[in-house]
């Protein structure tokens, strides 16, 4: 199997090839149940595959495509949409330099005209690879120098001296 953005993904043209092996097996005369045993399949998928196989040949067996959903954002419109998270909140008139899930909608909906749900912005931060990171909090006033001074000097004279 492949394995995508920590997902694991099916490999489509395996399962079409045990499909056909079945049709072949079929083909020959093997039993339902043996044929299940030999794919290490249930029952019930031979049953279905051997009545897909009665009624469409091995061209009703073959695969049909991708499975699930089709994705509400293209390629092309999901690129657009990491240029312009690149840009940072304030290029989209917030007043804090954070990304949330709901700004991320916003941004999204904006630039594609497509509406995600703030949970499922998620799923598209993973594709980008976009990690949830927490901001350092520190005063926009801290001043590195005076509390590297404070420590060196006032600090010292300060704390508690070991007993000898």
């Amino acid at each position: 199997m492949n394995t995508t953005n920590n997902e694991t993904r099916r490999d489509f043209s395996a399962l079409e090839a045990r499909r056909l092996e079945a049709a072949s097996l079929f083909r020959q005369g093997k039993r339902q149940s043996d044929i299940a045993r030999m794919l290490g399949v249930s029952r019930e998928a031979v049953s279905q595959w051997y009545y897909i196989w009665k009624t469409q040949g091995r061209k009703g067996l073959k695969a049909v495509g991708r499975a699930g959903r089709k994705p509400r954002l293209d390629s092309r419109q999901i690129k657009k949409v990491e240029r312009e998270l690149l840009k940072g909140p304030a290029s989209h008139g917030y007043t804090t330099d954070l990304w949330t899930l709901k700004r991320i909608a916003c941004v999204i909906k904006k630039c594609t005209r497509v509406s995600y749900h703030q949970g499922h912005v998620w799923k598209l931060l993973g594709q980008l690879n976009w990690s949830c990171q927490k901001p350092d909090r520190q005063a926009r006033e801290r001043d590195e120098n005076a509390i590297q001074n404070w420590v060196r000097y006032r600090w010292a004279h300060i704390k508690k001296k070991p007993v000898a």
